[in-house]
């Protein structure tokens, strides 16, 4: 018997088909799960003048308006994936409440709650409860049932509270997605994350005739009242001549990863059915590669923040987009030069030491002792690549993955965002260079995507298949392997080339947990 025959019966197969998989697909994940992903081999970290640049005054001053001219010709959109629902946002306060039948003023100031981080956490949320954007709906929904919120919060009796909060009982906000829960508060109206990128696209993307071009990743389950919610909202900021061109699509099922048991074989539901997991950001890619796009803007739904703290991140974001404009504008230059068949070697020099100065492209070894129409194949293939420009943060605790110079025995040095699942912690050499690293990575990115004859780029051909990771987890009480695709930002895009560009703290203010909406940059006002 074959192995498909030995772990598969015909309801597998045909699961495995409606997936849009092969057995051939599924078997050669497993055999993922059993070899593992090789490490990342990390040089050192990229550092500011060594991988990371760092822009003036006069930087500023000429690529804003370097942007602005390819924008207003209708070149931009972005690209937001907001397929996630907010129950990680609110894991601390469902935890609080599901442990506790009564939760009263005894309780929060019982001596065993000083230790547990979810009751710290439901103690800040309740004195914050005043200040966060939705708390007018949640009045609402309360007082629809004839319930005080503000008597029962002054007399201690706080369990209903959460439960209108997170539940079907009312707002059930665990279950939203996140781009649909009330950011910030203006004095006249609430807005939510997607109504926030609404309002930065008319800042940065919309062309000459106020046309301003989003695409949002959503979730099947959240889909129709994501477009409910867009379509309510958008004429709000469609007003000065602004329009929106507002598209979607669902992370597709062929991109979901089977899971495994801890011994590597096909972990199964208690109805007998094997158990598919979503391959994580890096299963966009697809999503990415068939917008065909032109200048792209990739942000986190949730990176946002009120428009008293917008100059400065339209500012940065112009500014990357200016230097992909510049970049692109001399990159088609010269692989139009050198694919006419004329090149000679003074262009092949000036090409090279464009690439390593500004590309940061390290030659292989022996390249000067390459015939002339190898060093042109070595230059074409360099520069005809996807491009993306990258804002790196000066690393202040945040967490998450960051900028460094990569080894790899095929391509030699090139520089890459790593996540910490792709560093071989257990090497004390690796685990050094990690931790000296002086900048993350904020999920800040402007990305060309079409070549020098205007052509999108097959985007799958430029990402690391090896760069994946796999992770435990759990269901039903049981402990299984998941297999994580190549990171949108890491892996999938491993062959582009890659610019880091330092860009103000001031950039980055992501809602990892509801108690970081009661920030001040959260704040209105």
């Amino acid at each position: 018997m074959t192995t498909a025959e030995v772990l598969f019966n015909e309801e597998d197969l045909k699961q495995i088909q409606e997936k849009g998989l092969t057995k051939d697909d599924v078997l050669s994940q497993i055999e993922t799960f059993r070899r593992g992903f090789p490490f990342s081999r990390l040089k050192r970290p990229c550092t500011p003048g060594d991988g990371i640049h760092v822009l003036g005054e006069d930087d500023l001053e000429r690529l804003l308006p370097t942007y602005s001219q390819a924008a207003l010709s209708g070149r931009a959109m972005k690209f937001v994936p907001a397929s996630g629902a907010a129950t990680r946002m609110f894991k601390s306060l469902l935890s609080f409440n599901s442990r506790h039948s009564t939760i009263d003023q005894g309780l929060l100031t019982s001596e065993a709650g000083k230790n547990d981080p979810d009751h710290k956490a439901f103690v800040d949320f309740l004195e914050g409860l005043g200040r966060f954007a939705f708390y007018g709906d949640l009045k609402k929904a309360m007082t629809k049932d004839a319930l005080d919120t503000e008597a029962l919060i002054g007399r201690g009796d706080y369990k209903l509270i959460l439960e209108y909060l997170l539940t079907s009982k009312g707002l059930n906000m665990a279950d939203l997605p996140k781009g649909l829960i009330k950011f910030h508060a203006y004095p006249d109206h609430c807005r939510t994350p997607f109504e926030e990128h609404l309002a930065e696209a008319v800042a940065y993307v919309k062309d000459k005739r106020g046309l301003a071009r989003l695409h949002f990743t959503v979730s099947p389950e959240h889909g129709t009242v994501i477009r409910n919610h867009l379509a309510k909202v958008q004429k709000i900021y469609e007003k000065s001549g602004n329009v929106f061109d507002i598209a979607f699509s669902l992370q597709s099922p062929s991109t979901d990863t089977i899971a495994v048991d801890m011994d590597n074989r096909p972990f199964r539901e208690e109805d007998g059915r094997l158990l598919f997991r979503p391959g994580g950001h890096g299963a966009l890619l697809e999503n990415l590669n068939r917008l065909e796009g032109d200048i792209v803007f990739i942000k986190n739904i949730d990176n946002v923040v009120p428009d008293r703290l917008r100059e400065e991140t339209y500012t940065y974001k112009k500014a990357l987009a200016g230097i992909l404009v510049e970049l692109e504008r001399d990159t088609f230059r010269y692989l139009k030069k050198l694919t006419s068949g004329k090149a000679d070697d003074r262009l092949l020099k000036e090409v090279f030491d464009f690439a390593g100065h500004r590309l940061s492209f390290i030659p292989p070894q022996g390249v000067q002792s390459l015939s002339k129409e190898e060093k042109v194949r070595l230059a074409v293939r360099t520069l005809n690549r996807p491009l993306r420009v990258c804002g790196m943060e000066k690393n202040e605790g945040e967490p998450g993955g960051g900028p460094f110079w990569v080894e790899h025995p095929q391509r030699g040095l090139s520089l890459q965002i790593v996540e910490s699942s792709q560093v071989d912690m257990a090497s004390v050499a690796q685990r050094k260079i990690w931790e000296s690293a002086t900048h993350f990575n904020p999920v800040d990115l402007v990305c060309g995507i079409r070549d020098y004859l205007g052509r999108p780029f097959d985007l799958m051909r430029f990402r690391d298949p090896q760069s994946g990771y796999i992770s435990v987890k759990s269901k039903g009480g049981k402990e299984l392997k998941a297999l994580e695709l190549p990171g949108l930002w890491n892996g999938a895009m491993a062959e582009w080339n890659s610019v880091f560009v330092e860009v103000p703290l001031s950039t980055f203010n992501p809602v990892k947990t509801v108690l970081d909406l009661l920030r001040k940059e959260h704040q209105a006002h």
